[in-house]
């Protein structure tokens, strides 16, 4: 899936996020956005998921303009061709690890047991998902995150900030599982982060300023 965004801007009331954006991400590259805080990383992370409302300028998702979709229509495309990874988890307490990966494919109406078990021991997670999220590790969180976003075989992956509650060790070992997981299902990457190890992991730097977006 090809992800191209032109000239795009976006302000809360008078004030502005960023403006003149315009990058694109080719089907299974690995591209890392990065820049200062209060740029907009994350808001431009959810303008490419639909999720944000722009106020000039065009996301385009595998030749669909997502500013011409309704709101039914971009969830409908979220819940088919994209995956979301967050900095806080976003797990859900009160299900086991397996029940939160196996959520996507659930709202596709596409259960698949064996694929969530799949998906548990790509991310080193096997032989744990009858375990509840307050009995894991912040890394290992992390890892069903990643479980979750992938385990519907997403065209895009959008993960934001997903290592920054980690310590370097465990978030080089977070990396390592985004990485393979998503060349394994030759997904594209977007990753917003503040990490420049992490961003040297990645085929191309973007750097996002309140002015635009230049490769570094």
């Amino acid at each position: 899936m090809s992800l191209v965004i032109t000239d795009l801007s976006k302000r809360y009331d008078e004030v502005a996020v960023f403006s003149g954006v315009s990058l694109s991400v080719a089907r299974g590259e690995f591209v890392a956005i990065v820049g200062e805080s209060g740029v907009g990383k994350s808001t431009l992370l959810n303008c490419m998921a639909g999720l944000d409302q722009w106020n000039s300028g065009s996301v385009v998702l595998d030749g669909l303009d997502l500013g011409s979709l309704d709101d039914d229509q971009k969830a409908r495309l979220r819940r088919e061709k994209t995956g979301f990874v967050f900095q806080a988890f976003h797990v859900l307490p009160h299900l086991d690890v397996a029940q939160n990966v196996a959520l996507p494919l659930l709202l596709l109406s596409q259960p698949d047991d064996a694929r969530v078990q799949t998906m548990l021991e790509a991310v080193g997670l096997g032989g744990m998902g009858q375990r509840l999220p307050q009995q894991l590790s912040g890394g290992q969180l992390q890892r069903v995150a990643i479980a979750r976003a992938l385990v519907h075989r997403p065209s895009l992956l959008l993960a934001d900030e997903p290592t920054g509650n980690l310590d370097p060790g465990t978030a080089a070992k977070v990396i390592d599982v985004l990485i393979a997981q998503t060349r394994e299902h030759s997904a594209s990457l977007v990753l917003v982060t503040h990490s420049e190890a992490a961003a040297s992991r990645a085929d191309r730097v973007l750097q996002l300023s309140n002015s635009g977006c230049v490769e570094r």
